[in-house]
Formats: C-alpha cells, structure tokens, sequence
C-alpha cells in the first residue's frame, strides 16, 4: 500500500510543542494540533550498554497538559514476565518525546518494552537488546545512510526489519533532508505519496521538529525501530547540506537567519526525536568482539569545506595555482573533521582497546575516508550532464592531474586529519574496521598509510537518495570499473543501486555483505541481489 502522508494526519498527529503556536504563519492549523491524543510515532530504542538501553516514543496527553507514562520491560512479549518499570513525563518543552534509559539489564539479551498511559492504553510493543559482555563469538550489525523519502520507499528498512540474524542496527546519517518540497527531489522526481511536511526548507525548531514527525509516520522506518536497537549520528542533512561547525553550503544568513541559530534547532529536534544520548562523541563495548566508535564529524570542530573551483577563480596560472592549493592550502595540519579534543578521545580509545585484548576497533562515522581522484574518461561519461556538472568534471580533472582528489566534503579533504588517525590506529596495533555513508554507492577501501596497511573500510549505498547513475551516462558497470582501475585504495565498487549492508564479525574474521534492493519506486522488500567481501584479523587489507 502506497504510504500517503496526509498534512491533516500529521497535524492531528504531531504536536511541535506550545511554543510553536506564537510563530506566524500557522495559527490556527497549529492550533489544531491540541487535539492530538496518544502515542503518535510508534517506538523505539537505541544506546545499548552491557546493562542498559533508551526507550522512546512520543505521547499527546488530552488537553496539552504533561503525560505521565508507564514504561514497562519484559523477557517475553506477553510481558508475563517483567523485569524493568518506570515513569517517563511526555512535555511540550522536549515536542512530547520521552527517553527513559533503562538499567539493570542483562547482558547480551534480548528483551521487549512499552509504554502505557494513565488511562492503561498501551503503545506499540518494541523489542531491543543489550550489548554481550566477555567472550562472544559472532555479532551482527545492520548499517544504514541517506534516506530522502520522496525519492522513493525504505525498503531496505522493511528488508532489514524482517531479518532474524541482525543484533544492532547502525544509521550513518542523513536519516532525513531538509529541502523544500520539489527540491532534490524536483517534483517530477517524486515518488507519488511520498510527500513531506513542512513544504519549505527546514530552518527552525517547528520546521525540524516537523521533518522528523513526517518521516517517523514511515511504517517501514518504524518497523526497523520496533525491531532493533539503533546506535547513530547525523551527517549533514540532519541540519543542512554540507555543514561544518559555523555554516553549511544550503545556508544563506541573510535570509534564513544566524547558522548557530539553526544548528542548535536541528541538534535539539534530533536529539528530541531519536533515541540518542545528549554526548557528542562515544563508544560501544560488544564482548571482547567489538568496540564501536561513534564521533561527531559535522557540526562540532569540523573546519570549513574547501572549494577548490572558487580558489582557482581569476587565477591565469592553473599549474602554480593548484600546486599552491595542494602544498598549502589543503595539507594544512590545522583543518579538522573531529576537532584536537575528539581526535585525543579517539586515539585513546583505540589504544585502550586494543590493551583490553578486544578484536575489531570499528569506527561508525559519516564520510569516506578511502582517498578518490577523478579518473580522465570521466569526461566521456557525462553524455547530456549539464553545464554545473561538467565545470564540476572539469575542475576535478585538473585536481586529479595535480594529485588532488575530487571530493573535499570527504576525508579527502582533511589529509592532515586522516593521517593523525590512521598513525594513531597503528601506532595503537589496532585492526581497524571504518564504516562510511553520505556518498550514496557502496565502496571497499583498503586504507594505508604511505604504503603501510592501516584498516578497512566498508562504505555504505543510500536507503533511497540517488548515486553516480544520475550524473553519468554509462553502463553503472563501467564507471565502477574505471573508478577501481583509477584509484589504488578502492578495491570495489557499485554506483548504481540502493540498499544497506551488514557487517558480521567473528574473533577471527569481518564480512560485509551489500544488500541491493530490486527497486525504490515501489513498495517492496526483494532484492536485486548482493556482494560479499571479507578481511581476517591482522591483516588490515580485504582478502583477495
């Protein structure tokens, strides 16, 4: 059934918070959201430890007043046998979100959890699972990035939902967009009912606030929430395309006012309405199998993305321009992703782990991190592209000749940074696993450091936004070829598909297996079909 987002339904639906009411503009269809009654965006849980997780879910009390909730936790769906309970308040101060964490747990369990009312109605039933501690022999993860909802449906979610072998799911980021409606996608591209609220681009605290509740009415979304814990961290669309730490790229001050206005009003409704801790950066012990770094790469310490065609402007000696470009301006040591505080909390982290005798040191992060030039038949690959992307072809074939890479949003862009943490991790004797979204294809990477294996990294296809097959004109086939033939570190990859992968970990080997789904514009969960690449412990490269 085509999932139609009804505006009156989300209205009734998603109350933003009493505030929102004085903002012009909404008068009296906000007002209309006092009617709201109960549990409105289904469940979900995330931040596993040994001992604990978060629940969520959002509750409208009648009448606008506090909620207070029971939440309960039990070993069996029935909840014949509880083992956990507790009050969560549901206020307009957090949009009517509640996150209790629950502890006492057990370790490595699967357990199921609720909310219920005072009046004794019940959400959703959700189930969840506590991180294993001690000796662990496998672990499963489930990785996802770049879900745009009108470019079509979450099937991958759905596929994902229905798996019995996944023990945590991780999102990447770009869990959702914040264009106006008929912007990326434009209308023509729309996948019809695949609609979102609010029309406009996304700026304040109501309209982020408001993204999220169009997007938590997706069943499938919903699904994978009910069915797993989630450990994730925003990318840039969460707050605006290409963000950094005092801007973005889809931020213009004049108009949409100051950027850390918006920032913080993206970072709260995110973190109101996921199941998220309040901590930047952190870590996740899984047995003696796995620790899982996730850091903060956008909006805490990153510097600002360079733009090479905007350097180059006005330069008449292209030669001296990029040389000055690469020897200075691009290997300053002094540009981050992660800031000096993170990347010394990363650093130790890696250390401490692999002191403590844990296996993999994983690291769950947003962008790439293998390097990419652009190879010289891109320019025969554009066919009918139009005039932007061919100044893009242009500028970075001439990076390409000097050495540079294409894409300066990615790790590409801080060499400096990805050099302290590649030493770091060898320095630490570390078996280094990265996991990447945000480019929208599926890569494998060896990554090394000047000719010395340093780690793996598994790059993650899109839930649904678009990849090299919009921009090219090629068989899908022939541009993977021609990138892993160009660049040394890329082993593999797809650029046509969409889907999600999953890691498994053993003590003696990682595997990661692409799930391409068989199509986005119609509900469905088959798959097209999938790819399989694997590395043993202590060896820091992919199996060949």
């Amino acid at each position: 059934m085509t999932m139609q987002i009804d505006r009156r339904l989300l209205i009734k639906g998603a109350l933003l918070g009493a505030g929102a009411l004085a903002l012009p503009g909404w008068g009296t269809a906000l007002a209309q959201m006092m009617e709201a009654r109960g549990f409105t965006h289904d469940v979900a849980s995330g931040e596993p430890q040994h001992d604990s997780v978060m629940l969520w879910t959002r509750y409208v009390p009648a009448g606008g007043s506090n909620g207070r909730l029971r939440w309960e936790v039990a070993r069996d769906a029935g909840f014949g046998r509880r083992v956990a309970e507790g009050e969560a308040l549901a206020s307009p101060d957090h949009d009517w979100c509640v996150k209790p964490v629950v502890g006492g747990l057990q370790p490595g369990e699967w357990y199921f959890y609720r909310f219920v009312d005072s009046e004794g109605r019940a959400s959703s039933v959700g189930r969840t699972r506590t991180l294993p501690d001690g000796p662990l022999p496998r672990f499963n993860m489930a990785v996802f990035s770049c879900a745009n909802l009108p470019f079509g449906f979450f099937n991958a979610y759905a596929h994902a939902a229905a798996r019995q072998d996944v023990d945590l799911v991780v999102h990447l980021g770009d869990y959702l967009y914040e264009y106006p409606r008929g912007t990326y996608p434009a209308a023509e591209q729309t996948v019809a009912g695949r609609v979102i609220e609010p029309a406009n681009e996304i700026v304040s605290l109501t309209d982020y606030r408001l993204r999220h509740a169009c997007y938590r009415l997706d069943p499938d979304l919903q699904a994978l929430h009910r069915a797993f814990p989630m450990v994730m961290m925003w990318d840039d669309h969460e707050s605006a395309n290409d963000s950094w730490q005092d801007g973005a790229e889809n931020h213009q001050s004049d108009s949409e006012g100051p950027w850390a206005a918006r920032k913080a009003a993206a970072m709260q409704a995110y973190r109101e309405w996921l199941p998220v801790t309040e901590q930047g950066w952190t870590s996740y012990r899984i047995g003696d199998l796995v620790d899982l770094f996730r850091p903060e790469t956008r909006l805490t310490a990153r510097s600002r993305p360079l733009e090479l065609g905007t350097f180059l402007a006005g330069k008449t000696d292209l030669g001296a321009a990029l040389a000055e470009f690469r020897d200075d301006v691009w290997s300053d040591p002094a540009r981050t992703l992660m800031g000096a505080e993170q990347e010394g909390w990363l650093a130790d982290g890696l250390a401490r782990s692999t002191a403590d005798g844990v296996r993999w040191q994983v690291l769950g992060q947003q962008v790439i991190m293998g390097s990419l030039s652009m190879p010289p038949q891109v320019a025969e690959m554009l066919g009918a592209a139009d005039a932007q992307a061919r100044a893009y072809a242009e500028i970075g074939l001439a990076a390409s000749r000097a050495g540079l890479p294409f894409n300066f949003d990615q790790w590409d862009g801080f060499p400096a940074a990805r050099q302290r943490l590649l030493t770091a991790s060898l320095n630490a004797d570390a078996n280094l696993v990265v996991l990447s979204g945000d480019s929208h294809n599926a890569w494998a990477f060896d990554l090394d450091l000047a000719g010395t294996p340093a780690g793996i990294e598994f790059a993650g296809h899109s839930v649904t936004s678009p990849g090299y097959e919009s921009h090219v004109a090629v068989d899908p086939r022939q541009t993977a070829a021609v990138l892993v033939d160009h660049n040394p570190q890329l082993l593999w990859a797809d650029t046509s598909q969409r889907g999600y992968f999953t890691i498994a970990f053993t003590p003696d080997e990682v595997s990661g297996e692409w799930n391409f789904l068989r199509s986005i514009q119609e509900k469905g969960a088959a798959l097209s079909g999938t790819h399989r690449m694997a590395a043993a412990h202590g060896v820091r490269r992919f199996a060949a």
